[in-house]
């Protein structure tokens, strides 16, 4: 097979960043029978480290000598890996088991390919992101990855004449099969965006036709259209009536409202040109639909981009499903859903509100992990998801996870994911975690946006430095109740905590996929929740 003495069902490793080199990697290993393990390019090196061992990897393809470096420690733990690539070419000495890629190309068995695989074989183990627990392996097979990949193309059909911006992580099975699989079986365009930083350049500059992203980047363009027609009364007025107009434009499209009169058509013309064409030209100006997925995506963000004619389109999934579960159509779009299952894909909900998903796509367990894997998916191939849903007319709507379902003291059940992605919209909070489990009311632990909390600290007399000062929270606490106000009493917050500092992932407080980890932000912040 290869000079690397590797054998079809080995386990191959991934860490590298979005790249041409990860696709051929990908494509190669899968190809030989191995089965392909990706790591997130930015993930700790405990949890780099705990993989590895845990899917006994003997193959290492990684980007820089740094993470060579830092993985040097950890090696007397990881007895299978026998090969390490590394892609950064430059002066430094490398030591056995690792070497530059180029000289392991070098000396790659040049004799003809041999496909090693069947569609039943195991092609990938992905680990999930652990919010709450330790990652989980999920086992897919070839043909799993293929039939979801194909049944997304059903639904989002890809043209030759796409061009994909990816952003998301490749190690996500979410871009892997939506941003990487399907592109393929369209005979797509993709590009790489250089990072988060160069990101809204990268939009200009490549034009995309097609963006797959999770809320959180939406939510940053929502908030920036709302901080910058705060204060101007006119320029909130042009954005409310632009908003009315485009929602009834889409809404009529979709076949649910009446098309606009001609008046109304003409002040749209004027508004589209004025507020909606600008906001759409800072994504590249060429989208013809824009993906989100990952965590559900709040209502008022969905229905105001949308109505400013953003082509958005919701849907849902899981590792453990293959990854699709269901998406909205742009001839079929209810933005605030998350679509209708895709076809072949049944769901059901459970007696206290979880959804179940089986799928023909459906992971094959969890790798070296039978008790978890029946705890995930039952006898009849039914798969736990952990997300409390409703379908209604077929369409799903996601309302929270189980795990985030607090129960008082007093017996009463508080949602926190809705307390938070209601607090979330507030222009001057960019994280939000709501904690009470077992307590008499709920806490909030809000990380500070720096720029608005400043100009708010300055408009209102406050220490921008220390605001968890009494006076600071007092009107915090305020803001928040008016915020909270058409939630029921017991699921107000009435204590809150300002952090200055983002969790990010490298501080271990949210996931590769930017997801908070909420049990680890929880001991963190045990202090201040318990005062």
């Amino acid at each position: 097979m290869t000079r690397e003495d590797l054998q079809a069902g080995d386990r191959v490793a991934v860490w590298l960043p979005n790249c041409v080199d990860w696709v051929s990697f990908d494509i190669a290993s899968l190809g030989l029978g191995l089965i392909v393990v990706p790591l997130y390019a930015h993930d700790s090196i405990s949890n780099i480290a705990g993989i590895l061992s845990h899917c006994e990897a003997s193959l290492l393809f990684l980007n820089t000598h740094a993470q060579w470096a830092d993985l040097l420690p950890h090696l007397q733990d990881l007895p299978s890996l026998s090969s390490v690539w590394i892609r950064e070419s430059n002066a430094h000495t490398v030591a056995a088991p690792a070497k530059r890629l180029n000289k392991a190309l070098r000396e790659t068995a040049s004799s003809a390919f041999q496909q090693n695989c069947s569609k039943d074989s195991l092609a990938t183990i992905i680990y999930t992101s652990g919010t709450t627990d330790k990652p989980k392996g999920c086992m897919l097979t070839h043909f799993a990855l293929l039939w979801n990949a194909e049944a997304v193309t059903k639904n989002i059909t890809p043209y030759t004449s796409d061009i994909f911006l990816s952003i998301l992580p490749l190690a996500h099975a979410f871009e892997r099969t939506v941003g990487y699989y399907v592109p393929i079986m369209g005979g797509c365009t993709v590009a790489f965006s250089r990072s988060i930083g160069h990101f809204p350049a990268d939009l200009k500059i490549i034009q995309p036709t097609v963006l797959l992203s999770v809320p959180r980047l939406y939510e940053r363009a929502y908030k920036a259209i709302k901080t910058a027609t705060a204060g101007n009364a006119l320029n909130d007025l042009f954005l409310k009536l632009t908003v009315r107009l485009g929602w009834r434009k889409f809404e009529a499209a979709q076949g649910r409202a009446r098309p606009l009169g001609f008046i109304e058509n003409l002040v749209w013309s004027v508004l589209e040109k004025r507020v909606a064409l600008p906001i759409k030209e800072k994504f590249g100006g060429n989208l013809r639909v824009a993906v989100t997925g990952g965590a559900p995506m709040p209502d008022e963000i969905a229905k105001l981009l949308v109505a400013l004619g953003m082509p958005i389109v919701a849907g849902y999934g899981l590792t453990e499903a293959g990854p699709v579960v269901s998406s909205n159509a742009l001839e079929d779009n209810f933005p605030t859903s998350v679509g209708r299952p895709l076809e072949g894909i049944k769901v059901s909900i459970s007696d206290d509100g979880e959804l179940l998903v089986r799928s023909p796509s459906a992971m094959s367990g969890y790798w070296n992990d039978p008790t978890l894997t029946s705890k995930a998916q039952d006898a009849e191939g039914w798969i736990h998801t952990g997300d409390l849903a409703k379908i209604e007319d077929c369409r799903l709507f996601i309302t929270g996870r189980l795990t985030e379902i607090l129960v008082l003291s007093n017996g009463k059940k508080a949602n926190a994911s809705l307390i938070e992605a209601e607090l979330a919209r507030d222009e001057l909070f960019d994280q939000v975690l709501v904690v009470g489990e077992g307590k008499p009311f709920l806490v909030a632990i809000c990380t500070l946006n720096r720029e608005n909390w400043q100009a708010y600290a300055g408009q209102h007399g406050l220490d921008p430095d220390t605001p968890n000062t009494s006076g600071a929270v007092r009107k915090m606490l305020a803001r928040i109740s008016d915020r909270l106000e058409a939630f029921p009493r017991h699921a107000r917050i009435r204590a809150v905590h300002l952090v200055q500092r983002p969790w990010t992932i490298p501080s271990g407080l949210l996931t590769p996929t930017l997801k908070v980890k909420r049990k680890k932000i929880e001991q963190v912040f045990a202090h201040e929740i318990s005062t």
